[in-house]
C-alpha cells in the first residue's frame, strides 16, 4: 500500500512541474542568472560617448588618437569599419579622398558616431585618417601642428608634375596630349561625367589619377586644363 501511495505522489510531482513549465514558469532568479552568464557571447563592441578631453588636446598624433579610438572598430572590422592595413577595404575610401574622408568622419557615417566617437579636433581627427589610410597604402600627407591652411593648387603646376608624364607618351593608355580626337571624344560627355571617370579611376589610371590628396575642385581645375591644353574644351 505505501509503494502506491509513494508512485502516486511522485507522479504528482512530475504533474506539477510540467504544469508550471506549461504556465510560463521559469528558473529562480539565480539560475536564470548562472544561464545567462554561461551563454553571453564571448565579445562585445560597445560605442560610447568619449570620456573626458585629454590635457594634450589638439597636439595627439595620428597614431595616438587611432589607438585611443579607433582600435574597437577598426582593428577587427567592427560595425562594418575599414580594417586597419587591409588594402581592399580601404581603396575606395583612399579614392575619394582625404578631403571626403575628413567631412564624413566629422559628421559620422553609419554605425560610427561623428569623429568617431572621439574629443579629437580637426586636425587630429585628419591626423588619424591619414595615419589609418597610409597603412593601407595610401600616401597622404599629415598636416604640421599650428600650421596654417595651404593655398589651392596650382592646376598647371600638378597637370605638368603629375599628369604630362602619362598624356604627353600615351603611357598605359591614357589619351596623348596630341591626339584631339581622342579627348574630344571625351570631352563630349560632358566635364562632370569625366571628373567622376578619373575620381573613380579607369583602366590603369588610379582613382583620382593618383592624386589623392588633391580636392575635388582642383581636381576638376587640372581636368579642364588639360581638356584647353589640346583645345578640346568640355562642358
Amino acid at each position: 500500500m505505501s509503494k502506491k501511495i509513494s508512485l502516486v505522489l511522485s507522479l504528482a510531482g512530475l504533474w506539477a512541474v510540467s504544469s508550471a513549465l506549461a504556465m510560463g514558469g521559469k528558473p529562480k532568479a539565480g539560475d536564470e542568472e548562472a544561464i545567462n552568464a554561461r551563454i553571453q557571447p564571448v565579445a562585445k563592441v560597445r560605442l560610447g560617448a568619449a570620456g573626458p578631453a585629454s590635457s594634450n588636446r589638439g597636439n595627439r598624433s595620428g597614431e595616438e588618437i587611432y589607438r585611443t579610438f579607433c582600435t574597437a572598430c577598426h582593428a577587427a572590422g567592427a560595425a562594418g569599419a575599414p580594417r586597419s592595413g587591409n588594402k581592399a577595404d580601404w581603396a575606395p575610401r583612399i579614392g575619394v579622398g582625404l578631403e571626403v574622408l575628413t567631412k564624413t568622419s566629422i559628421a559620422g557615417k553609419g554605425a560610427m558616431p561623428p569623429r568617431g566617437g572621439s574629443d579629437a579636433t580637426d586636425e587630429e581627427l585628419v591626423r588619424a585618417i591619414v595615419y589609418m589610410a597610409n597603412k593601407a597604402g595610401a600616401n597622404f600627407k599629415e598636416p604640421v601642428a599650428g600650421a596654417k591652411p595651404t593655398s589651392e593648387k596650382n592646376p598647371e603646376e600638378v597637370a605638368k608634375a603629375a599628369c604630362f608624364k602619362c598624356h604627353e607618351t600615351g603611357e598605359q593608355g591614357a589619351p596623348k596630349l596630341s591626339d584631339r580626337a581622342a579627348w574630344t571624344q571625351r570631352a563630349s560627355k560632358g566635364l562632370d561625367a569625366v571628373i567622376t571617370t578619373v575620381i573613380r579611376g579607369h583602366g590603369k589610371m588610379p582613382a583620382r589619377g593618383g592624386l589623392a590628396d588633391l580636392t575635388d575642385d582642383e581636381l576638376k581645375k587640372v581636368i579642364a586644363l588639360m581638356f584647353k591644353e589640346v583645345g578640346a574644351e568640355a562642358k
